[in-house]
């Protein structure tokens, strides 16, 4: 059986916990800052675990990880 591939560009967006659970940043932060309040451009900053829905259909595109 060979490898399996990983998806390169979901691994580079998606980490691991040391409990298994996948963090990913959030969107929004990229461009048109202006108009954004500080309050809102600093919660984006955070990461966030992702939902279980989509978790189980990411960790069959990210074998290794």
């Amino acid at each position: 059986m060979p490898k399996m591939k990983t998806s390169r560009s979901a691994a580079k967006r998606f980490k691991k916990t040391g409990t298994g659970k996948l963090v990913r940043n959030k969107a929004y932060k990229s461009h048109i800052l202006t108009k954004k309040s500080s309050k809102r451009k600093r919660n984006l900053r955070k990461d966030i675990v992702m939902d279980a829905t989509n978790a189980k259909v990411m960790k069959k595109i990210l074998p290794y990880v």
